[in-house]
């Protein structure tokens, strides 16, 4: 049985809804963030070397990475479906989204993060000349970066409301994410296309299905 180890409020809840979209048996491993770091424990280092989630084992494979997760389970287990057929400018699509959303799409919103973290975190003597250098490092370079990001999504979902074809596909699984996050700390939400899309996506019975088995999933 596919066993996937899970950590809290993280991307690896899109692992758990894939799956239940498939409805293929599977188990949770579920870990929990240290409450001061927000890192995730040093049991998944005994997992994979790296200690990150999600991490797919099944009969002795180890598969790490989202998007290495996503194409093990359609090309192992997906019969076809979640895919569109191999040689269709849909199934170009289809791969260039999967590696869209995990390198260019993260980059700047896990930029935004940080930044807005910097003065949580900084000594409270030093706290206003952080706070005005991250502002400006937002401001001047990371939003602008975002609001590229955001316009390309939106603009992408225009024909179909999809991201790859006229249906629903694993690429919209594993873009769900990047949606999730700029909606929330990049108002994202305020665009149409992006905005229907994560109201239809949250609708769907195994997302709802995927939350349950994983657990808190805050993915601001």
């Amino acid at each position: 049985m596919i066993r996937i180890h899970h950590l809290e409020n993280s991307r690896s809840q899109r692992i758990l809804w894939l799956l239940e979209e498939l409805a293929l048996p599977y188990e949770v491993v579920r870990y929990e963030r240290d409450p001061e770091t927000m890192l995730a424990p040093d049991a998944l280092r005994t997992i994979h070397p790296l200690g990150k989630s999600p991490v797919l084992e099944e009969d002795g494979i180890i598969v790490a990475e989202t998007g290495a997760i996503i194409e093990y389970i359609i090309e192992t287990h997906g019969g076809g479906r979640l895919k569109p057929r191999a040689g269709t400018a849909e199934a170009r699509a289809w791969t260039y989204w999967m590696h869209y959303a995990e390198g260019s799409a993260m980059l700047p919103l896990l930029l935004k993060l940080i930044f807005q973290r910097m003065p949580q975190n900084a000594n409270p003597l030093m706290r206003p000349l952080v706070k005005g250098v991250s502002s400006r490092a937002e401001a001047g370079f990371v939003d602008p970066r975002i609001r590229e990001h955001v316009e390309y999504w939106e603009s992408a979902l225009a024909e179909t409301g999809w991201f790859a074809g006229a249906d629903f596909t694993a690429a919209d699984i594993i873009m769900s994410f990047p949606l999730e996050a700029a909606a929330d700390r990049a108002g994202a939400g305020a665009y149409r296309n992006i905005s229907d899309f994560l109201q239809r996506v949250h609708a769907r019975p195994a997302y709802a299905a995927a939350l349950e088995r994983g657990g808190p999933y805050a993915y601001a």
